[in-house]
């Protein structure tokens, strides 16, 4: 996005105007200038590091150890020269840096403000860890809903959509719920960068000064490069899975897009069924991969008008075999790849690779099933018409118990009552009459 709505240009531009108001005590006030600029050289580096490094992250338990050791004033103003000079990534850049900064500046004075309330800096002082570490949570509480807020504040000016109510939206990646989702996603992690920054003011008002203090940041980089490595050969997998699926689209143009809302109906059955996030992302992996196996079958048979032979089709139904051999390979996948394999099977044991029966079939392959087959029912295809929404719910209700699992089914009609279901075309609504029959007997079934 490269342009940014008026609306938000004066949210950052208010947010902005709150920054400066914060910081004008410090004209009046006597500041541990050295601290300041010290902790503020600090950040700015680790920001340039991480831009280095291609981390999408901010370095927390620099700024958080000044909430924990300077005034809200000098607190807020240790951001902002790192958020300034950081790599804003999208135009405009100015634009972008000031929001940073500024928020930033905000969460921070609000966190120390808190801090100091509690007798925070007096017990970091005394050496008492344990009202040292209940304040620094309140700070670093309080941190974490101020940038909650904001970031609510600026996708409501920038989209004129209220997060709640964004969060009733699905896309092809989650959307948060609500701000509620915002914030716990990112307590933890700031949680951990606030017992860092907790340790950092602890040294720094031991015998042994700020030296000892920069020693707690050696082991943070470390954790922090090890984990930018982590994301980083993430990135390469996702976009190797992103490749696979264009591949897989590009050879059968009929279904292309489909591999997308597969994910996506994967990880609306997952959440209903109160999986945990990891487990949601791999699901959604699965539903994506489903059909990678394609690229193993001839483009004759997938694009052929008219009913397949009984040789033509048992070449068709190797793609789930092709499939988990091209994926298997990829580690971070892990029950994804069982999905590839396996979501052709059917409860009642006449599904295929290995005709597996009931809680055989893997649980995610089971998932994978039924968005398969909704996705195939609700979408237009040069051989069959999409069915409403209702009906093909109806029909998986009805093949519940021998095909689908009716757990997953249930959590599907559920996911889909509550969210709605609004899938792209995939065929020209225009196209000739059915020239491709789909599998007899097997709703939802398709090439």
């Amino acid at each position: 996005m490269d342009a940014i709505p008026a609306r938000a240009r004066v949210y950052v531009a208010c947010v902005a105007l709150c920054t400066l108001a914060l910081l004008l005590p410090l004209l009046a006030t006597r500041t541990p200038w050295w601290a300041v600029a010290l902790l503020a050289a600090l950040y700015a580096a680790g920001e340039q590091i991480a831009a280095r490094w291609r981390f999408a992250g901010t370095f927390y338990p620099v700024l958080l150890a000044g909430a924990f050791l300077l005034s809200p004033p000098a607190a807020a103003l240790v951001a902002v020269p790192g958020a300034l000079l950081s790599t804003a990534g999208q135009r405009p850049l100015w634009t972008r840096r000031i929001w940073r900064a500024a928020q930033l500046a905000v969460a921070l004075w609000a966190a120390a403000r808190v801090h100091c309330a509690l007798d925070g800096r007096d017990a970091v002082a005394a050496g008492e860890f344990p009202c040292a570490l209940l304040s620094a949570g309140g700070a670093v509480l309080t941190f974490c809903l101020v940038l909650t807020a904001l970031d609510c504040g600026i996708l409501a000016s920038a989209t004129g959509v209220p997060p709640l109510e964004r969060g009733r939206e699905w896309g092809s990646v989650p959307v948060p719920r609500a701000w509620r989702g915002l914030f716990l996603r990112s307590l933890a992690p700031i949680a951990v960068h606030g017992l860092a920054g907790l340790m950092m003011a602890v040294l720094w008002r031991s015998p042994y000064g700020s030296v000892a203090a920069l020693l707690v940041l050696l082991p943070m980089c470390v954790s922090w490069w090890v984990f930018a490595q982590y994301h980083r050969e993430r990135a390469a997998h996702q976009a190797t899975i992103r490749a696979l699926v264009q591949a897989v689209d590009i050879k059968d143009g009929y279904t292309r897009g489909h591999s997308e809302r597969v994910g996506q109906a994967s990880m609306m059955i997952a959440r209903e069924l109160g999986l945990a996030d990891e487990r949601v992302e791999v699901l959604r992996f699965a539903g994506i991969l489903h059909d990678v196996g394609k690229l193993g079958v001839p483009t004759r048979l997938l694009r052929k008008n008219g009913p397949l032979t009984p040789e033509e089709r048992r070449v068709i139904e190797l793609h789930p075999e092709y499939g988990h051999e091209m994926v298997r390979g990829i580690s971070f996948l892990g029950e994804a790849r069982a999905a590839v394999l396996h979501h052709h099977e059917r409860l009642d044991g006449s599904g295929y690779p290995y005709g597996l029966t009931g809680g055989q079939i893997p649980e995610s392959a089971r998932v994978v099933a039924v968005a398969d087959a909704f996705d195939a029912m609700t979408s237009t295809r040069s051989y069959s018409r999409a069915r409403p929404v209702s009906v093909a719910l109806g029909e998986l209700e009805r093949c519940a118990g021998s095909q689908f699992d009716p757990r997953m089914v249930t959590a599907l009609a559920r996911a889909v009552d509550r969210y709605g279901w609004h899938p792209a075309v995939t065929a020209d609504e225009a196209s000739t009459p059915p020239a491709r029959p789909p599998v007899a007997g097997v709703p939802g079934a398709h090439r």
